[in-house]
């Protein structure tokens, strides 16, 4: 399978089991995992983003080989953010970026999240953006950080007509017709990580069609064999499961 939603590093506030990439390698390895899109948790809070990159990138390299795809870090509030736009893509070689608007401190109406996109757009890079990070029920009173409001990028979706753009972790904060809305773009993925309940993914594939579905596991934040396991648990199968579990992602990946 590819799971599309790992993160290597140290989330901030707590260790993780297999936060250590070694770790990360193997678990995902017994999983069956052949493809592995990874961002950093260090994005969220790391003012040196070109720094917490080049970790990621080097990380990727040393412990997974083919396995794990670098997702860079681009924040559109610090100075020179588009030079890291251009050394995520010309110097990691990256396919794509992992955007965390709600750490980072602005909203997808700001002018700079355009440019953003814009620059992923022309550069054929996928934009990943993380809806949520964490439960609001349990987060660190002095760091209480609300999802990210999608709304705003259904009309930049109209006008960006190259732009793609894969949702993680959003099903705690989207709104159901953001979500339709959304995938009438045809240019919009979801991944599974937070999508929760009996029947939860099939009812995800009824909403937006099972080519717009991803697996993602949020690994190591949760556990890896919850989303396996609302996989096993759906009577998805034959090319619906396929594609949501690996096909969709190759193509997506290999478009970039």
């Amino acid at each position: 399978m590819i799971d599309v939603n790992v993160y290597l590093h140290r989330w901030p506030f707590r260790r993780l089991p297999g936060d250590e990439p070694e770790a990360l390698v193997a678990k995902l390895t017994a999983a069956g995992v052949r493809q592995a899109w990874c961002g950093s948790f260090d994005a969220l809070l790391h003012r040196d983003v070109a720094a917490v990159n080049s970790r990621l990138a080097s990380d990727c390299r040393k412990h997974g080989g083919d396995l794990l795809r670098p997702f860079g870090a681009v924040n559109p509030t610090l100075p020179d953010w588009l030079d890291d736009v251009r050394r995520c893509h010309e110097t990691h070689g990256m396919r794509g970026l992992r955007l965390h608007p709600n750490y980072q401190g602005y909203k997808l109406d700001d002018p700079r999240f355009a440019e953003l996109a814009a620059a992923a757009a022309e550069r054929k890079l996928l934009l990943q953006i993380a809806v949520t990070m964490e439960d609001e029920r349990t987060q660190h009173p002095l760091v209480l950080v609300p999802h990210v409001d999608l709304a705003p990028l259904v009309p930049l979706m109209k006008q960006l007509p190259e732009l793609r753009v894969v949702l993680l972790n959003a099903f705690r904060g989207a709104k159901v017709n953001v979500v339709d809305q959304l995938a009438a773009t045809e240019r919009a993925w979801f991944d599974i990580a937070m999508k929760e309940g009996v029947g939860g993914v099939e009812n995800l594939v009824k909403q937006v069609g099972h080519e717009k579905v991803l697996f993602g596991s949020y690994y190591p934040f949760f556990l890896h064999e919850s989303a396996q396991w609302k996989l096993k648990e759906s009577p998805l199968g034959g090319v619906q499961l396929e594609a949501i579990s690996q096909g969709n992602a190759e193509r997506l990946g290999s478009a970039t």
